[in-house]
């Protein structure tokens, strides 16, 4: 990291002779704002410059290599400085960027690789960037210094991704997670409710399912229903993540709490926490905890023995408004690229093998830039040997389904960063014997990223036919997600000292997290490496070992907020959803796990035994 201090440029002359070209702009002002008043010239301002990086072509064939089993380098996993040398941005680029904010006056700047911080006047920005920041109020009556369009030099243009904030109207207010509590629940006194089991697994885990699966479920359904019955364990630095924000921490004595009630081969254990953007590990304000309870609850359980560690990243991400989220006082946008550059400043023993990401945004809501800046991150993260598992969504095709380009068009609404090709999306299911697609389970296909060639045997026909079905609401040609489903409703935890319901696909996430930090354990005790970027051996070797769920639809797009039930002034398309089927679709992907079987291709030598169960 270094600073540098701005000086006048008079010996040389300028290189950005040439004329600026605009690099982002905005038509009119976002929905929910006013302009106030033009910002004064002495007011300060600070800016992120995000550098391009290089080798990005040689990184994807690479990330490709190492992800796929029948590939010879498969699982030869970069460090993290191998990785930083091959993708830092080049000299010209970083001298470039320099130069041009040193001649124009910026007096403090801080070049971080792949970002150059800087502070500096309205008066020396506006110049900078031939542009007019001004003051903007929302209907909250939040005051940001924003501005409309910005231009930067083309020979700046051709080094950089974006300089923010500028024309993106976020907002810092954290709203509720969208975890749909089901019901208040009793206070919680620690009597344990570990239901029995049978003695053994049985091949069709199916029938060994407590019939009060079917209503509720704890980690004992898990076990039974994905045939579960291995412990993990913390050698060779193994360990599970999953990350919180918008001002959720998981609290350690609804932790202990649940340990006794519903895991009590867990009492005792505790987890870690790493803060990053000023994140703040809450443990005593009534503050809503409901989302970050449930990661803990379920990575712990599902995945024990592995090492569980929370990571809070502090801030809201940026906001592009639309029809879902008008105000963007109401902007609950993650801040998933401050969560991604902490991760990857870590060394490799330090970043949990699997982490969970249980939040998301429709796909259009993040800006072009910033979005394909995070899944190049999580790609990376990927390469370096971890599993980058989130929640698929809860709003089916979409909940107000209008495209925010101008156009006003009717469109299905895929959801970041589940449609990110280098992420392993988890949709949603209910019910046992057999499990069906849960209506509210997000699924589709990207308009941003086209469908990657892992999924060129299992998605095509299936897009095809919906796309039938369905003409010209979703991109046919685009990733398909998501990859896999587990359980989404009728979870208990425990909140705020309470025994309560929940269900969302922020469910499935941690425990499909918990089933591949068992196989990364099993891997490790064979002297294997991690699993890294699941989708390849997904798609490829690991697709039979999925329970096919062929029943139930997504559902949405029907003039109906997900929110509150009200109107919110979509357009309506009728039947919208997508169904499951045989094969992969766009609301289980490819199923439901079947652990023994991933287990047997994972690591062939290790056996599902001495977890809980047997255990019990």
């Amino acid at each position: 990291m270094r600073y540098l201090l701005a000086f006048q440029a008079i010996l040389a002359p300028s290189v950005f002779a040439t004329s600026s070209v605009v690099f982002e702009s905005l038509h009119q002002v976002p929905r929910g704002w006013t302009w106030t008043q033009s910002a004064q010239p002495e007011e300060p301002v600070k800016l992120r410059l995000s550098l391009k990086q290089q080798n990005l072509d040689e990184f994807y064939e690479n990330l490709m290599q190492v992800s796929t089993p029948d590939h010879p380098r498969y699982g030869q996993h970069y460090e993290g400085h191998e990785l930083r040398s091959l993708l830092k941005p080049s000299d010209e680029a970083t001298s470039t960027a320099v130069r041009w904010l040193q001649e124009n006056n910026v007096t403090s700047i801080r070049d971080d690789g792949d970002y150059i911080f800087l502070r500096t006047t309205v008066a020396t920005a506006n110049k900078l960037l031939d542009t007019q920041f001004a003051w903007y109020q929302n209907e909250a009556g939040e005051h940001l210094l924003r501005t409309m369009r910005y231009s930067v030099p083309q020979e700046v243009a051709a080094h950089i991704n974006f300089l923010q904030p500028t024309t993106r109207f976020g907002s810092t207010q954290p709203l509720a997670t969208r975890l749909n509590i089901m019901n208040s629940g009793e206070t919680a006194t620690g009597q344990s409710k570990w239901i029995s089991a049978p003695p053994e697994l049985k091949e069709n885990a199916a029938l060994a399912v407590n019939s009060s699966c079917n209503s509720t479920i704890t980690p004992r359904c898990l076990y039974q229903l994905y045939n579960i019955n291995l412990k993990g364990s913390s050698a060779g630095n193994n360990q599970i993540g999953y990350a919180s924000f918008v001002g959720q921490s998981a609290r350690q004595t609804d932790n202990s709490l649940f340990a006794q009630t519903y895991a009590p081969f867990a009492a005792g254990k505790n987890f870690s926490v790493v803060t990053f953007n000023g994140g703040i590990n809450d443990q005593t304000s009534n503050n809503d905890s409901g989302e970050a309870n449930l990661d803990q609850q379920y990575a712990m359980a599902v995945g024990f023995d592995v090492p569980a560690v929370e990571f809070i990243t502090g801030g809201l991400g940026q906001l592009v408004p639309d029809g879902d989220t008008p105000n963007p006082a109401d902007n609950s946008n993650e801040p998933f690229l401050e969560f991604a550059m902490g991760l990857l400043a870590m060394d490799n023993a330090a970043i949990p093998n699997s982490i969970s990401i249980s939040y998301g945004e429709n796909e259009q809501e993040i800006p072009l830039a910033y979005a394909t800046q995070v899944c190049n991150m999580f790609a990376q993260l990927g390469a370096r040997g971890k599993s980058i598992i989130v929640a698929s969504g809860d709003s089916g095709t979409g909940d107000f389904c209008q495209a925010n380009d101008g156009t006003n068009a009717t469109r299905f609404q895929p959801q970041f960063p589940g449609a990110c090709p280098y992420v392993t999306a988890v949709g949603g299911t209910r019910g046992i014997a057999p499990e069906t697609a849960v209506a509210f389970s997000s699924g589709g296909f990207s308009n941003v990223w086209p469908r990657p060639a892992y999924q060129d045997a299992a998605v095509p026909a299936y897009a095809q036919q919906m796309a039938n079905n369905f003409t010209g609401l979703f991109n046919a040609s685009g990733r398909g997600f998501p990859d896999v489903a587990t359980q989404s409703v009728g979870y208990r935890i425990i909140q705020s000292g309470r025994d309560v319901g929940v269900q969302g696909t922020s469910a499935a996430a941690p425990t499909f997290n918990g089933v591949i930090a068992l196989l990364n354990s099993a891997r490790i005790a064979s002297n294997q490496s991690t699993m890294g970027f699941l989708n390849p051996w997904l798609y490829s070797n690991a697709s039979a070992a999925f329970n096919d769920v062929t029943t139930g639809t997504s559902a949405g797009c029907n003039g109906q907020s997900r929110f509150n039930g009200g109107p919110n002034g979509s357009p309506v398309v009728p039947n919208a959803g997508f169904p499951a089927a045989v094969g992969w679709d766009a609301v289980t992907g490819l199923g439901t796990p079947d652990f023994a079987k991933l287990l047997a291709l994972a690591a062939p030598n290790v056996q599902n035994q001495g977890g809980v169960i047997s255990g019990a």
